[in-house]
């Protein structure tokens, strides 16, 4: 933690879900503290806000829309939190665009308040929803970008290059889906894919992952990226990605495109 303060980090991001909680690095808009609860009973925030010390948050997410559960009923559990004086703002996280508009729809129509962000998966082999559906829903009602994953579960280190080791999260049993990802056809595509943009990394000066959360930050829709690290080591590597941004020009960006073949096309791509 104290690495994460001397270094700039200004945004920390914890859950009810979560074991150890997460630390985050993001683009600095403002310092924050968010907590992220697939919850509907403000008492699951009251726990956190006890546990962290807080009165409270800046953000408060809701992780998946219940399908049980109106959406009325979310928005407004959500907008009694904020004017109980327990968060600022709240968000969404792994919400479908269709479901984010919705929570706007209701918050509109009933005088509530509604979600300013999303969070979502965004990384080198996910870029669909970040880069099409989120930039749209932006436009149209001001929702922002929080991404996480920009490794994609480790993926994008490399270390699953010649194989899966003993001790990476791979080999655990709670996480055969990701093993299964890897040694998929699809998964190894991906790590030669990986190995070409290794040589771009190397060319600017930086590591694998530095790159990669680089390639994250250089989008403008997204307003901060959520670093998940188990080591001081990790995250001040990680971190060393501020350092690469100024790097990754419009060419660097197209060298990368390139290598993914998997560059989504906007509206704005079909006009022009």
């Amino acid at each position: 933690m104290t690495i994460a303060y001397e270094s700039g980090v200004n945004l920390f991001d914890t859950a009810e879900v979560y074991a150890g909680g997460r630390w985050v690095s993001y683009k600095p808009l403002r310092s924050s503290l968010s907590t992220n609860s697939s919850f509907h009973d403000q008492q699951c925030l009251k726990g956190s806000l006890q546990r962290m010390q807080l009165e409270y948050v800046d953000v408060v997410f809701a992780n998946r829309p219940d399908s049980n559960t109106p959406m009325e009923e979310i928005v407004r559990a959500m907008t009694y939190v904020i004017n109980q004086g327990m968060a600022m703002y709240w968000g969404t996280s792994r919400w479908t665009a269709m479901e984010i508009m919705e929570a706007y729809s209701v918050a509109r129509q009933f005088n509530l308040i509604p979600p300013v962000c999303e969070q979502a998966e965004y990384h080198l082999f996910q870029r669909e929803k970040v880069e099409v559906q989120l930039p749209e829903l932006y436009h149209k009602i001001g929702v922002g970008a929080m991404t996480w994953s920009p490794l994609a579960c480790g993926i994008i280190t490399g270390k699953y290059e010649n194989g899966i080791p003993e001790s990476s999260r791979a080999s655990m049993k709670s996480y055969q889906w990701l093993k299964e990802k890897i040694v998929s056809e699809d998964g190894r595509k991906q790590q030669a894919k990986l190995k070409e943009l290794n040589h771009i990394a190397e060319k600017l000066g930086c590591t694998l992952p530095q790159l990669a959360v680089a390639w994250c930050l250089r989008n403008e829709g997204v307003s901060s990226v959520l670093l998940g690290t188990s080591n001081p080591e990790q995250l001040t590597e990680n971190l060393g990605a501020i350092q690469v941004l100024p790097k990754m020009t419009s060419h660097v960006v197209s060298e990368i495109d390139h290598i993914l073949g998997n560059r989504p096309y906007s509206k704005k791509d079909y006009r022009s």
